[in-house]
């Protein structure tokens, strides 16, 4: 970023522009959303002051956000953080960045239990915990059980359930698929598993094979028929 007086109007161009070169899908709301987390502001606010000329401090705070984005790390692992059902989930580089399609498991989940109460339901691979805990907020009568075989991800999965205030609705458990659930029984199973092979693995972003977590992602090569 060049040494000049730099307002925030200019600096989001700047990012926006800079990014697209790179090929980043997203360009200028990625510069929009590391921006306002820099100054700490939201994007509402960051608009209302588009020509107001950024501090030597807020723009060292912005360039260290730009340089991690030009890097390719995902601006959610940035951020700390990403929107999910209309919540906003913890997030670092132990867990899969919770995608928008991914909220389908939760509506399926929520039509397709039965009626009968109590409903207990099993989130396998959970990750982040954002399936698990969006399920037990919008069903406060059901109990969910979240597994994953990374106590990394446990962990995050674990500051979401206090964050949502859910801990008397999940049940977060360390294990390999079923290895530890043997004995239990569940109304409903989700799951948003390792799904990608390895020869699938180089055609990904530069965001998920050099940032998201290998052991959430990749289940191998598939079997020949």
């Amino acid at each position: 970023m060049p040494s000049e007086t730099w307002t925030i109007r200019k600096v989001l161009s700047w990012m926006g522009d800079d990014f697209s070169k790179l090929g980043l899908p997203d360009a200028r709301l990625d510069a929009e959303l590391l921006v306002a987390h820099a100054l700490k502001l939201d994007r509402v606010h960051l608009y209302m002051d588009l020509d107001r000329p950024l501090l030597p401090a807020e723009l060292v705070q912005i360039k260290l956000l730009l340089k991690r984005r030009r890097g390719f790390e995902p601006v959610a692992y940035i951020l700390g953080r990403r929107e999910f059902y209309g919540r906003s989930f913890n997030v670092n580089s132990h867990v899969l960045v919770p995608r928008p399609e991914t909220e389908l498991l939760v509506e399926k989940a929520l039509a397709l239990a039965p009626s009968s109460e109590p409903v207990e339901v099993l989130d396998l691979c959970t990750g982040s915990g954002a399936i698990a805990v969006s399920i037990a907020l919008e069903k406060p009568d059901w109990l969910v059980c979240a597994s994953d075989i990374s106590r990394d991800a446990l962990e995050i999965a674990r500051s979401n359930v206090v964050k949502h205030e859910a801990q008397d609705r999940v049940e977060l458990i360390a294990s390999d698929l079923f290895a530890q659930l043997q004995d239990r029984r569940f109304d409903v199973i989700v799951s948003n598993p390792p799904y990608i092979t390895e020869g699938e693995w180089q055609s990904l972003a530069p965001d998920v094979t050099a940032h998201e977590p290998r052991l959430a992602l990749l289940a191998g090569e598939k079997d020949s028929m």
